[in-house]
Formats: structure tokens, sequence, C-alpha cells
């Protein structure tokens, strides 16, 4: 029933807030409240009424990489905002693709998705930021997060996911977009791998006097045997 729905979904919701604020920061619990509210509240409703609705999914996606930043850091900084860029962007290949076998399905359910009301701008969108994930790629050493290798190892597996995500665009079938779709879930993981094998040290970003607030602590436990 919906009630029992909303008493299981408060009795996880609330302690995991509670956890998140106590056992790791405030912060952290308060971005975990504000996606519970923003997919509950926003995304979900939005689902039967706008397009707007794969954006504002995009966001609630984006969220979980930043809280584990800001759990480890204390911190909303670049890093942070780099990597839910990442996420937000590796989204609507992800999506868009997966909705274009599921047109039929979206359309009876009543479900407003770009795949059946705008199936050009849903195959722009998928391209455009398959693109974008190798701008952000390239901006991760930039704001000296990982070192130039990254954007360099990472750019076949970018323009390969850019490609399928051309070929998406032009064929505009389900042949293309499973191809995308499935490309989509080892790209995310690997282009994560490579970026933390990639990444700038802590301590080497502490001989520089680049960490953040209240970070020269953590590396200074770190150097502690």
């Amino acid at each position: 029933s919906p009630l029992l729905a909303v008493c299981f979904a408060a009795s996880c919701g609330i302690p995991g807030i509670a956890l998140l604020t106590l056992g790791v920061n405030p912060l952290t619990g308060a971005l975990g409240a504000f996606n519970i509210f923003l997919y509950t509240c926003c995304y979900t409703p939005l689902k039967r009424m706008s397009i707007v609705n794969t954006w504002v999914g995009a966001v609630v996606g984006a969220i979980p990489p930043i809280m584990g930043w800001t759990a480890a850091t204390g911190s909303l900084d670049a890093g942070a905002l780099l990597l839910g860029g990442i996420l937000y962007s590796w989204q609507f290949p992800h999506f868009n693709a997966l909705s274009w076998g599921l047109r039929e399905d979206y359309s009876r359910g009543g479900y407003c998705m770009m795949s059946v009301t705008h199936p050009g701008l849903c195959r722009r969108v998928a391209l455009r930021h398959c693109l974008a994930l190798i701008g952000l790629s390239t901006v991760a050493p930039v704001l000296d997060i990982t070192t130039w290798t990254f954007p360099v190892i990472s750019l076949p597996i970018n323009l390969y996911i850019s490609y399928l995500g051309f070929r998406f665009y032009r064929d505009a079938d389900r042949s293309s977009s499973r191809k995308l779709f499935f490309c989509s879930l080892w790209h995310l993981p690997m282009l994560l791998l490579v970026m933390f094998t990639c990444k700038k040290s802590v301590l080497e970003k502490e001989d520089k006097g680049d960490l953040p607030g209240g970070s020269h602590e953590m590396a200074m436990e770190i150097r502690l045997p």
C-alpha cells in the first residue's frame, strides 16, 4: 500500500541521513537529504509532466559521487563538481539510448520521455554529452585533480562512445541505440578507473600548498605510519 511504501522509505531515509550527518559530516548528510527530495518530489512527478525529468534525473545521479568526495574531504570543491559533471553527462547517452528501445512502453505508460515526444532531441542530446565527456576529461588536469595522462589515456574510450553516439544520432534505430547503451555500461567504470589511476597524490598537493582547508590534517594522518 502507499502507506507501507512511505513508512519503509522513511525508515530507510531518515536513519540514512542521520548516519551521514553524524558519522560522516553535515555537508554529506545535507546532500543526501537534498537528493531524496529531488528524486521523490521533483524527478518522479516530472516523468508524467515534462521531458525536463531527464535533466533533473541526471542531477540526481550526479550527486552520489559528489557525496563521496565530500565524505572524504569535507569540502565541495572542483573535484566534487568534476565527478558530478562526468556522471551527469554520462547519463544522457546511457539513458537516451536505453529509452529509445522502450518508446512504445513509455508512451503506453504516459511517461514524457525525449525518445517519445522529441526523438530528434533525444539523439542530439546523447551525442552532445558523449562529446562533453571528452571536454570534462581534459578539464581534470587543468583543475589539478589528475595528471595529464588521464585525458590522453581516456581519449580512445571517449572517442569510441562519441562515435557510437554519432551512429545513434545518424541511424536512429534500435541497433545503434543498443550498441551505445551497452558501451555506456563499461565506459563509465573504465573511465573512473583510469581517472583513479591518474589522480594527483594528496601528499603532492600538500607539498604544493593546494589542499583545501581541513585537508592538511588528513594529509598529516596519511604520513603517519
